[in-house]
C-alpha cells in the first residue's frame, strides 16, 4: 500500500506538519500491518525527521478518538518530564510527541478519504520480537511500568474507549460460543483439543470482569498493546528508552497491559512457533520482567492489584488463544493468516503457553509474594 502513493502526494501531506521547508526524503518506515508509516526527512542545514502515518480507519474506525487519546497522553507525560528534569547519570525517557499542523489548528489532516498525522520520530534505538536475555526482560518490563507509573494520575475520564470490549474476556466466549456452534463437522483433532481447553475454562474466563464489577479492581489508562517489540532500547546501551504504538491507548484495567507484557516477552519460542510440545512460560523472563516493571510502576498497585495479578498473566494467553481459534472458525476474517491453518496454530501456542502457566501456578504465586 506504501509503495502505490505518489510521491508528490505523500510531500503535500508532509507540508502541512513542516510548512514550506525542503523535504529531502519519504521513504517508507517498519513493516506494520496496520497503519502506513514513512520517515520524513526535511528541513533546510541540519536534516530533521518526524513520523507520518496514514491511519487505517477500518481498524480505526474512529481515528479523531483515537487522535485525542494519543494528544491527552502525549502532553500529559511531557508536562510530567518537564518538571521532574533529567539529573546527571539519571536514564532517559521518551515520549512519541504529536506533531501540530503547520497551516492550521489541530493535529491530523484529512486528504483524499485518508487520514493523516505526524509523531515525533525516536532515533538510535532498536527493538525485538523476542526476548534474548533476562537484561532484555528486565528493560521490557521497566518500559512498561515507567509508562503506567508517567500516566498513572491522568483521570481515565479523559480518555475515549476507541476499541469497546478490548480484553473483555467475556465478551470474546460469547462470540466463540455464537461461531462454534456454526461451525462444519468434523473436526480435526487440533479442533477438538482447542474446543475443549476452552470448554474447560470458560467459567473462569470472566475473573478480572468479575473483580472490575465488584470494585476491587478500577479503570485506568492503559497502553494496551504492549507487546515486547513495542517497547524502543537505547541502540548503544539497550536500556529501554520509549513506549510506541499508541493507537490502543485507552481506559482499562493494567492487568490487562501486565499479562499481555508477560505473554509476550515471556514465551522464548515467540509466537509463530510450531513447536507446540516446547512452548513454556519462562520463570525467569517472569522474573526479570515483573521485577523491572515493580521498581517503577509498583507504588501505583493496590493491594488488590497485587491479588489478581496470578489471574492476568493466566487469562491474557488464554484469551489471545480463544480470539486465534475464533477467528481461525471464522475464515481468518481478523488477523492475517499467511497460510492455512495459520490462525489455529496460534491459538494452539496460546494455549500451551496457557498450559504452562497453570502448571507452574505455585512457583509463579511464589514468585509474585517475593516481588511485593
Amino acid at each position: 500500500m506504501q509503495e502505490s502513493q505518489p510521491q508528490h502526494e505523500l510531500t503535500s501531506i508532509a507540508r502541512w506538519f513542516t510548512g514550506h521547508g525542503e523535504i529531502a526524503s519519504i521513504q517508507p518506515l517498519g513493516n506494520g500491518n496496520v497503519n502506513d508509516t514513512f520517515l520524513v526527512e526535511h528541513g533546510d542545514g541540519v536534516p530533521q525527521r518526524f513520523v507520518m502515518q496514514r491511519i487505517n480507519t477500518t481498524v480505526f474506525e474512529r481515528p479523531e478518538e483515537v487522535m485525542h487519546n494519543l494528544v491527552q497522553v502525549s502532553q500529559h507525560v511531557e508536562r510530567k518530564l518537564s518538571q521532574e528534569p533529567t539529573q546527571p547519570g539519571e536514564r532517559l525517557w521518551e515520549m512519541p510527541r504529536v506533531i501540530p499542523l503547520h497551516f492550521s489548528e489541530g493535529h491530523w489532516v484529512e486528504a483524499e478519504g485518508s487520514f493523516w498525522r505526524g509523531i515525533s520520530y525516536i532515533g538510535a534505538t532498536i527493538s525485538v520480537d523476542v526476548v534474548s536475555s533476562l537484561k532484555q526482560a528486565y528493560e521490557v518490563g521497566y518500559g512498561l511500568g515507567m509508562f503506567h507509573q508517567l500516566i498513572a494520575d491522568l483521570p481515565s475520564e479523559q480518555l475515549r474507549d476507541t476499541l469497546e470490549g478490548f480484553h473483555i474476556t467475556p465478551s470474546y466466549l460469547a462470540d466463540y460460543d455464537a461461531v462454534a456452534a456454526q461451525a462444519s463437522v468434523p473436526l480435526t483433532t487440533q479442533e477438538s483439543h482447542c474446543h475443549q481447553f476452552i470448554a474447560d475454562r470458560a467459567r473462569w474466563a470472566s475473573v478480572l470482569e468479575d473483580a472490575k464489577q465488584a470494585g476491587y479492581l478500577s479503570l485506568r489508562p492503559i497502553h494496551g498493546d504492549p507487546k515486547v517489540n513495542n517497547l524502543m532500547m537505547d541502540a548503544e546501551s539497550g536500556k529501554a528508552i520509549a513506549l510506541v504504538d499508541l493507537d490502543t491507548v485507552k481506559p482499562g484495567l493494567v492487568h490487562y497491559d501486565i499479562g499481555d507484557c508477560l505473554r509476550s516477552g515471556c514465551n522464548p519460542l515467540g509466537e509463530e512457533t510450531r513447536e507446540l510440545e516446547a512452548v513454556v512460560f519462562d520463570l525467569e523472563r517472569c522474573e526479570a520482567i515483573l521485577s523491572g516493571y515493580l521498581e517503577t510502576a509498583g507504588q501505583t498497585l493496590s493491594e488488590a492489584d497485587h491479588r489478581y495479578l496470578f489471574d492476568a498473566i493466566r487469562l491474557i494467553p488464554f484469551e489471545l488463544g480463544l480470539r486465534f481459534f475464533t477467528d481461525h472458525l471464522k475464515g481468518n476474517s481478523y488477523f492475517k493468516a499467511d497460510r492455512a491453518g495459520h490462525n489455529l496454530d496460534r491459538a494452539l501456542v496460546q494455549f500451551a503457553l496457557t498450559a504452562s502457566i497453570e502448571a507452574q501456578e505455585n512457583e509463579i504465586r511464589e514468585l509474585l509474594d517475593q516481588l511485593r
